[in-house]
């Protein structure tokens, strides 16, 4: 099966280290964006999540980061586990980021 725990990379760099997935599948961990249009510097970032646990092994799983440490943005990733034909555990996940607006008028910019 899928096991979330551990060192991820993706194609652009980014990192997200996962502790431990618990028998729940609540898991914690640090988030190391390699991208960002912030004007601070980028810090790791702290993410939570769950991970649904199936029979099958490639389960769905979702997280927020908040980083809040260099920025006023969260973001939320949901995606999947597969076991790729190599024996290989990849991960695929789409995203929203939402990023603070000084008024409702821009409540239109403020998701991506």
């Amino acid at each position: 099966p899928c096991n979330l725990t551990g060192w991820w990379e993706n194609d652009l760099g980014s990192k997200m280290q996962v502790f431990e997935v618990g028998n729940d599948g609540t898991f914690s961990g640090e988030y190391h964006t390699a991208v960002s249009s912030a004007k601070n510097p980028i810090q790791p970032s702290p993410l939570v999540g769950s991970q649904h646990l199936d029979e099958d092994g490639q389960h769905t799983f979702g997280f927020t980061v908040n980083w809040k440490k260099f920025s006023d943005s969260t973001a939320v990733f949901v995606g999947q586990c597969f076991n790729g034909d190599n024996g290989e555990e990849v991960l695929h996940t789409s995203w929203l980021l939402r990023e603070k607006v000084d008024s409702e008028q821009d409540d239109w910019k403020a998701t991506r």
